[in-house]
């Protein structure tokens, strides 16, 4: 069932929020040891909160939009009584006092946490789900690919029906590219939209960089979902000045918004299948009355993928000592890479590169006045094998090429929907849809186009489990 069938199930009383939970709960005891991506089960807590929820019903309560829904929960953010270890070792007493305000707003509309859900340590071992606490994540179409991340045991539950929803986030394409590995649907929403907390330990926040680019993000295993989720996260908090009061759904456009199709996003290389999903979903707008038009690119992408490391390396840097021994055996690879190549700007440099980033923000704005939407590949290649990007710098430069695209939408904040297009040689497809800031509503309606042409992949049985 969908979540939102399983919300409305519970709201008319055919189910139980409590059987809802058990079945779920049953779901991770039969799969999870197969892929690995539920790290800390919360079941007494979940079932004591399907029991209030079922009191509430039977009083005659409204017990929200996501009644009763099962959600994971990435390993970054705080669930109230569950340690957030971020995969790290030594953080497994780092038990949570209070949810983090997207785990609120969730609970808020009914849903009910089940776990806490795999990631690469710390989110900087890589782009591969294994942490140094809980090992490897595994993709559930083939074990011999990775399921992306780094909110990769979110994608991975849900698209095993482990879990209705995922709340993951995403600075890049951490959303994202699990969504399109894994064959399910995930919103990056624009940045201010949804309320969150993003320190790791104590009262201090994180610098400029982690503070913009970093958001909080659903995966689901359809569009439908994906906006029920979209509505509950969207809005204001005391708790986080930057989420801003903007309504979840703007004006209506004259006309159906057109869309600019771009496949290889800087020119640098796209392969055939995944081509071939982006063509899909053309097609598919097309037919759902869009105006869709190739252009030659997407504004300033290389020049954006160069001020976006030159930012967040230079911010990193100082704390990198210390992070690099959290990280385990070969976990400080990807990033050492990556500081071997782009050296700290100084400070006459960060300022220039501070308002390049607002240069370019303003270039894709102009874009996006032009093409509400933009449609292109999350991840240029299918599913890579895991830890490539580790592997060697070959490795690391080839993933960071493929997520161009995420990068790049990421920094300049807008929002992006992906949603599957189908399989290829047995592995997922996808795309993205991006869109003007906080319109949301444009890149859900028009991934529903897609969806409702080419049909929803998941739930899936661990492919070598059958």
């Amino acid at each position: 069932m969908t979540a939102g069938a399983q919300a409305a199930a519970v709201r008319a009383g055919e189910v139980s929020a409590v059987e809802l939970v058990d079945d779920h709960l049953a779901r991770i005891a039969e799969v999870n040891p197969q892929v690995n991506a539920v790290t800390q089960v919360m079941a007494g807590r979940a079932r004591e909160d399907a029991v209030r929820l079922d009191r509430r019903r039977a009083a005659g309560e409204d017990v929200g939009p996501l009644a009763g829904v099962p959600f994971t929960v990435k390993e970054t953010t705080p669930v109230e009584g569950a340690a957030t270890t971020f995969g790290v070792p030594r953080f497994r007493g780092l038990v949570a006092a209070a949810d983090a305000p997207p785990v609120a707003r969730l609970r808020a509309a009914g849903a009910i946490p089940v776990g806490h859900s795999n990631l690469p340590t710390l989110v900087l071992a890589g782009m591969h789900t294994r942490s140094e606490l809980y090992g490897d994540t595994y993709n559930p179409w083939d074990r011999a690919v990775t399921p992306g991340g780094t909110s990769g045991g979110d994608a991975v539950a849900v698209a095993t029906g482990m879990a209705a929803l995922g709340l993951g986030n995403d600075s890049g394409g951490s959303v994202r590219i699990p969504a399109q590995f894994c064959g399910v649907a995930g919103l990056k929403p624009s940045t201010g939209r949804f309320a969150a907390d993003h320190r790791v330990l104590g009262p201090d926040d994180p610098g400029p960089a982690s503070q913009l680019l970093v958001t909080d993000g659903p995966l689901a295993r359809s569009v439908a979902d994906l906006r029920l989720a979209y509505e509950a996260l969207a809005g204001p908090d005391p708790r986080d000045p930057r989420a801003l009061p903007v309504p979840a759904y703007g004006p209506p456009l004259a006309g159906p918004a057109r869309v600019a199709v771009v496949a290889d996003p800087g020119g640098h290389g796209v392969h055939p299948s995944v081509r071939a999903a982006v063509a899909a979903a053309a097609d598919a707008l097309r037919d759902a009355g869009h105006e869709v038009c190739e252009v030659p690119d997407v504004p300033r992408l290389d020049e954006a993928l160069e001020a976006y490391d030159r930012i967040t390396l230079t911010e990193f840097a100082p704390s990198w000592p210390a992070v690099r021994t959290l990280l385990g055996g070969g976990g400080d690879r990807y990033i050492a890479m990556a500081m071997d190549r782009t050296p700290p700007a100084t400070s006459a440099e960060l300022v220039r590169l501070m308002g390049t980033w607002l240069n370019i923000r303003r270039s894709w704005a102009e874009f996006l006045d032009a093409y509400p939407l933009l449609l292109g590949p999350s991840f240029t290649e299918p599913p890579v094998e895991p830890g490539l990007e580790s592997r060697d710098r070959a490795g690391r430069d080839r993933v960071a090429s493929g997520m161009r695209l995420c990068t790049a939408t990421s920094f300049v904040g807008v929002p992006a929907v992906a949603v599957p297009t189908g399989l290829a040689d047995g592995l997922p497809c996808g795309v993205q849809i991006v869109g003007r800031a906080f319109r949301e509503d444009l890149c859900l309606a028009a991934a529903q186009a897609v969806e409702d042409r080419v049909g929803v992949l998941t739930p899936v049985d661990p492919r070598w489990g059958r």
